[in-house]
């Protein structure tokens, strides 16, 4: 009898037919005992559970348990991507609440792909999740918007939860908790302090239409100018993702169109503020001597090159995102929303302008 099939990297590994068949009882005996929902003898559990040991069935995916009755229990955070400090440092804080919490923790990286995002929500629906967290922007239309919607729901009615952590809710009927923190604040508070120290010509990187982090900090930015009776100018707007090298792009881009046309820069995270200031070196300027400026995430560079910055609780939001999730699906009701504060680090890279 051939005692394993092939799975999709070519490994052999065992099939349910083989445990039953080593544990001499059916598939089904198997199958519920696994599941812990069969009142099976202590002999019968016994061989099957060796069955399982020595084939090393605990592989595959259809063993919902490692031995006993019980179903591991597990939490599932959906990123961007694990290599951005912000995402890695908000896993961080998910995976020690889901530790305490007594559950174990899945992750699954998107790339800002929608659809690739619904997969994986999907997916961890069907591995029974506690709790789907997701981090992180995707632009979404009413299709997308429309099948979250119906992930949450599904989702709530088997005792689970999703979670949108920096993002807006997805409607007033999805049973979806949301976790925020002040991006509007933050960059108002960042704006401000520039505007404080005579800057009026600030350059902010970062715009892009669709991700909600960046609109609200886009947002912040312009209200703070408009609190200090400064005109918007939509050419002081730069757009680019997120990143580091998009940052010393939009910067290199900025000081090849002519003369220096701004007198301080506030960037939409500290990744886009580092590749700036690359570029402001290189081109031989200093900060804050020849620009000020400002970031937002304080996380490396930041205080690598002594940036201002706005604080975000990372690991705060990742272990509310999961406290929130579990304690709402055993006690019900309207599903949380939760905003967490930001506040303003002064460091040095911003002097009062020169007359």
């Amino acid at each position: 009898m051939r005692r394993a099939s092939e799975s999709a990297d070519g490994r052999r590994r065992s099939t349910i037919r083989e445990v039953a068949s080593l544990a001499g009882v059916s598939v089904a005996t198997v199958s519920r005992i696994l599941a812990g929902t069969y009142p099976a003898s202590p002999g019968t559990r016994a061989r099957v559970m060796r069955a399982v040991q020595e084939l090393d069935y605990v592989a595959n995916a259809h063993a919902r348990v490692l031995a006993g009755n019980n179903v591991s229990k597990s939490v599932a955070i959906v990123l961007n991507s694990v290599i951005s400090p912000h995402y890695a440092h908000v896993a961080q804080g998910v995976e020690a609440q889901a530790t305490a919490e007594g559950r174990l923790c899945l992750i699954g990286t998107t790339g800002g792909d929608p659809k690739r995002e619904l997969a994986i929500v999907r997916h961890m629906r069907e591995q029974n999740a506690e709790a789907v967290i997701l981090v992180g922007n995707v632009v979404a239309d009413d299709k997308y918007q429309e099948r979250m919607g119906q992930y949450a729901q599904a989702l709530a009615s088997v005792g689970s939860r999703l979670v949108l952590c920096g993002r807006r809710p997805l409607g007033p009927d999805v049973p979806a908790v949301v976790v925020e923190y002040d991006n509007a604040g933050g960059a108002f508070a960042a704006t401000s302090h520039l505007l404080s120290a005579g800057h009026e010509r600030i350059l902010c990187l970062g715009r892009r239409p669709g991700y909600t982090t960046a609109e609200g900090r886009l947002d912040g930015y312009r209200k703070a100018l408009a609190a200090y009776n400064v005109p918007h100018e939509p050419g002081l707007e730069a757009e680019g993702m997120m990143e580091w090298d998009e940052g010393y792009r939009m910067m290199k881009e900025r000081l090849s169109t002519g003369p220096q046309d701004f007198t301080a820069v506030f960037a939409i995270n500290d990744l886009i503020a580092g590749g700036a200031h690359r570029a402001l070196a290189e081109h031989g300027l200093r900060v804050p001597d020849d620009v000020s400026m400002v970031g937002f995430d304080d996380l490396p560079p930041s205080r690598d090159i002594g940036l201002t910055t706005v604080h975000l609780p990372h690991e705060e939001i990742g272990r509310t995102a999961v406290r929130l999730a579990l304690e709402h699906a055993a006690h019900g009701g309207a599903p949380p929303h939760v905003v967490l504060g930001t506040h303003l680090v002064i460091r040095d890279s911003v002097r009062p302008r020169r007359r």
